[in-house]
Protein backbone atom coordinates (compact mmCIF):
# COMPACT_ATOMS: atom_id res chain seq x y z
CA UNK A 1 0.00 0.00 0.00
CA UNK A 2 1.15 3.51 -0.88
CA UNK A 3 2.14 5.60 2.00
CA UNK A 4 4.10 8.76 0.46
CA UNK A 5 3.55 10.15 -3.23
CA UNK A 6 6.80 11.69 -3.91
CA UNK A 7 6.65 14.19 -6.73
CA UNK A 8 9.74 16.21 -8.97
CA UNK A 9 9.25 19.88 -8.96
CA UNK A 10 10.50 21.01 -11.92
CA UNK A 11 8.54 19.92 -14.91
CA UNK A 12 5.58 18.57 -12.94
CA UNK A 13 4.59 20.93 -10.63
CA UNK A 14 6.68 24.07 -11.61
CA UNK A 15 6.87 24.83 -15.35
CA UNK A 16 9.44 27.54 -17.02
CA UNK A 17 8.44 28.50 -20.51
CA UNK A 18 11.51 27.59 -23.39
CA UNK A 19 10.24 30.36 -25.61
CA UNK A 20 11.15 33.18 -22.80
CA UNK A 21 14.62 31.52 -22.76
CA UNK A 22 14.85 31.35 -26.49
CA UNK A 23 13.82 35.39 -26.97
CA UNK A 24 16.32 36.28 -23.88
CA UNK A 25 19.55 34.23 -26.62
CA UNK A 26 17.82 35.71 -29.58
CA UNK A 27 18.00 39.42 -27.74
CA UNK A 28 21.74 38.76 -27.17
CA UNK A 29 22.74 36.97 -30.16
CA UNK A 30 23.17 33.45 -28.75
CA UNK A 31 21.95 30.43 -30.42
CA UNK A 32 18.97 29.38 -28.97
CA UNK A 33 19.54 26.30 -26.99
CA UNK A 34 23.20 27.82 -25.92
CA UNK A 35 21.74 28.80 -22.32
CA UNK A 36 20.47 25.77 -21.38
CA UNK A 37 22.58 23.15 -23.00
CA UNK A 38 26.03 25.51 -20.80
CA UNK A 39 23.89 24.99 -18.08
CA UNK A 40 22.72 21.45 -17.99
CA UNK A 41 26.17 19.57 -19.08
CA UNK A 42 28.33 17.85 -16.56
CA UNK A 43 29.97 18.75 -14.71
CA UNK A 44 28.86 22.30 -13.68
CA UNK A 45 24.72 20.63 -13.53
CA UNK A 46 26.47 17.96 -10.83
CA UNK A 47 28.02 20.91 -9.03
CA UNK A 48 25.56 22.81 -8.57
CA UNK A 49 23.02 20.00 -7.51
CA UNK A 50 25.00 18.16 -4.98
CA UNK A 51 25.69 21.88 -3.45
CA UNK A 52 29.44 22.47 -4.28
CA UNK A 53 28.93 25.57 -6.03
CA UNK A 54 25.98 28.43 -5.56
CA UNK A 55 23.09 29.11 -7.59
CA UNK A 56 24.86 32.64 -8.31
CA UNK A 57 28.16 30.92 -9.25
CA UNK A 58 26.34 28.49 -11.59
CA UNK A 59 24.58 31.86 -13.54
CA UNK A 60 27.84 33.49 -13.43
CA UNK A 61 29.69 30.72 -14.96
CA UNK A 62 27.04 29.85 -17.40
CA UNK A 63 27.53 33.37 -18.63
CA UNK A 64 31.23 33.64 -18.58
CA UNK A 65 30.90 30.07 -20.95
CA UNK A 66 28.24 32.01 -23.07
CA UNK A 67 29.90 35.00 -23.89
CA UNK A 68 27.33 36.95 -21.97
CA UNK A 69 26.74 37.48 -18.46
CA UNK A 70 23.78 40.16 -19.09
CA UNK A 71 21.87 36.41 -20.79
CA UNK A 72 22.79 34.49 -18.10
CA UNK A 73 21.63 36.68 -15.45
CA UNK A 74 18.22 37.48 -17.13
CA UNK A 75 17.93 33.40 -17.78
CA UNK A 76 18.32 33.21 -14.24
CA UNK A 77 15.21 35.09 -13.03
CA UNK A 78 12.88 33.66 -15.67
CA UNK A 79 9.23 33.39 -14.60
CA UNK A 80 7.73 29.91 -13.49
CA UNK A 81 3.88 28.99 -13.39
CA UNK A 82 2.67 26.38 -11.14
CA UNK A 83 0.67 23.54 -11.95
CA UNK A 84 -2.33 24.18 -9.90
CA UNK A 85 -4.05 20.58 -11.03
CA UNK A 86 -1.07 19.04 -9.87
CA UNK A 87 -1.12 21.05 -6.39
CA UNK A 88 -5.06 20.25 -6.16
CA UNK A 89 -4.10 16.31 -6.91
CA UNK A 90 -1.02 16.54 -4.23
CA UNK A 91 -3.73 17.87 -1.87
CA UNK A 92 -6.58 15.11 -2.04
CA UNK A 93 -3.67 12.78 -1.52
CA UNK A 94 -3.25 14.30 1.75
CA UNK A 95 -6.29 14.15 2.57
CA UNK A 96 -7.14 10.43 2.06
CA UNK A 97 -4.20 10.58 4.77
CA UNK A 98 -1.22 9.63 2.97
CA UNK A 99 1.95 12.08 3.00
CA UNK A 100 3.54 13.90 -0.04
CA UNK A 101 6.74 15.24 -0.68
CA UNK A 102 9.13 16.55 -3.08
CA UNK A 103 12.27 15.39 -4.23
CA UNK A 104 14.48 18.21 -6.68
CA UNK A 105 17.87 18.69 -8.40
CA UNK A 106 17.88 21.99 -7.00
CA UNK A 107 20.45 24.22 -6.01
CA UNK A 108 21.00 25.95 -3.20
CA UNK A 109 18.00 28.57 -3.52
CA UNK A 110 15.56 25.93 -3.13
CA UNK A 111 14.02 27.22 0.28
CA UNK A 112 13.75 30.65 -1.28
CA UNK A 113 11.83 29.36 -4.11
CA UNK A 114 9.39 27.20 -2.22
CA UNK A 115 8.93 29.96 -0.34
CA UNK A 116 8.34 32.10 -3.12
CA UNK A 117 5.59 30.27 -4.51
CA UNK A 118 3.80 29.28 -0.97
CA UNK A 119 4.07 25.54 -1.68
CA UNK A 120 5.87 24.49 1.19
CA UNK A 121 2.82 24.05 3.40
CA UNK A 122 1.27 21.62 0.87
CA UNK A 123 3.62 18.86 1.21
CA UNK A 124 5.42 16.99 4.64
CA UNK A 125 8.63 17.28 3.66
CA UNK A 126 10.66 18.88 0.31
CA UNK A 127 14.08 17.25 -0.27
CA UNK A 128 16.53 19.63 -2.07
CA UNK A 129 19.42 17.67 -3.63
CA UNK A 130 21.85 20.41 -3.31
CA UNK A 131 21.54 19.78 0.55
CA UNK A 132 20.96 15.55 0.53
CA UNK A 133 24.68 15.95 -1.78
CA UNK A 134 23.37 13.15 -4.20
CA UNK A 135 21.17 13.72 -7.16
CA UNK A 136 18.49 11.98 -8.99
CA UNK A 137 18.62 9.14 -10.06
CA UNK A 138 21.54 8.18 -7.61
CA UNK A 139 19.70 5.44 -5.35
CA UNK A 140 21.39 7.42 -2.32
CA UNK A 141 19.22 10.75 -2.70
CA UNK A 142 16.39 7.99 -2.61
CA UNK A 143 17.59 6.07 -0.11
CA UNK A 144 17.91 9.59 2.11
CA UNK A 145 13.98 10.22 1.29
CA UNK A 146 13.26 6.56 2.69
CA UNK A 147 15.15 7.34 5.58
CA UNK A 148 13.82 10.22 6.13
CA UNK A 149 10.02 9.33 5.80
CA UNK A 150 10.68 6.02 7.64
CA UNK A 151 9.47 4.09 5.47
CA UNK A 152 10.43 1.07 2.63
CA UNK A 153 10.19 1.39 -0.95
CA UNK A 154 7.35 -0.47 -1.75
CA UNK A 155 5.07 2.57 0.32
CA UNK A 156 6.57 4.93 -2.17
CA UNK A 157 4.80 6.64 -5.25
CA UNK A 158 7.92 8.75 -7.01
CA UNK A 159 6.50 10.90 -10.32
CA UNK A 160 9.15 12.07 -12.71
CA UNK A 161 8.61 14.30 -16.14
CA UNK A 162 12.28 12.73 -16.81
CA UNK A 163 11.94 8.61 -17.38
CA UNK A 164 16.00 8.48 -16.68
CA UNK A 165 15.31 10.51 -13.13
CA UNK A 166 12.99 7.11 -12.12
CA UNK A 167 15.69 4.50 -13.16
CA UNK A 168 17.05 4.60 -9.52
CA UNK A 169 14.04 4.75 -7.82
CA UNK A 170 13.13 1.50 -10.25
CA UNK A 171 16.20 -0.03 -8.62
CA UNK A 172 15.37 -0.33 -5.14
CA UNK A 173 11.75 -1.18 -5.66
CA UNK A 174 10.09 2.14 -6.02
CA UNK A 175 6.79 2.51 -7.36
CA UNK A 176 7.39 5.17 -10.48
CA UNK A 177 5.18 6.65 -12.60
CA UNK A 178 6.52 8.33 -15.60
CA UNK A 179 4.40 12.01 -15.83
CA UNK A 180 2.68 12.93 -18.86
CA UNK A 181 0.59 14.93 -17.32
CA UNK A 182 -2.21 15.03 -14.02
CA UNK A 183 -4.80 13.14 -15.62
CA UNK A 184 -2.03 10.24 -16.08
CA UNK A 185 -0.96 10.56 -12.60
CA UNK A 186 -4.43 10.31 -11.01
CA UNK A 187 -5.09 7.19 -13.05
CA UNK A 188 -1.99 5.64 -11.56
CA UNK A 189 -2.42 6.56 -8.55
CA UNK A 190 -6.09 5.01 -8.62
CA UNK A 191 -5.03 1.83 -10.06
CA UNK A 192 -3.10 1.38 -6.44
CA UNK A 193 -5.44 1.84 -4.79
CA UNK A 194 -5.71 5.51 -3.77
CA UNK A 195 -9.16 7.10 -4.24
CA UNK A 196 -8.10 10.27 -5.57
Amino acid sequence: MIRVVLFDLDGVIRHFDRDYTTGIELRHGLTPGSLEGIAFAKPLIEAVTTGRISRADWIRQVGDRAGSVQAADEWGVQPAALDVAVLELADKVRSLGLRTAVLTNGTDTIPAEVAAMGIAKRFDAIFNSADIGFTKPDVRAFRHVLDALDVGPGEILFTDDSASKLSGAASISMRTHLFEGVEGLRTRLIAEGVAV
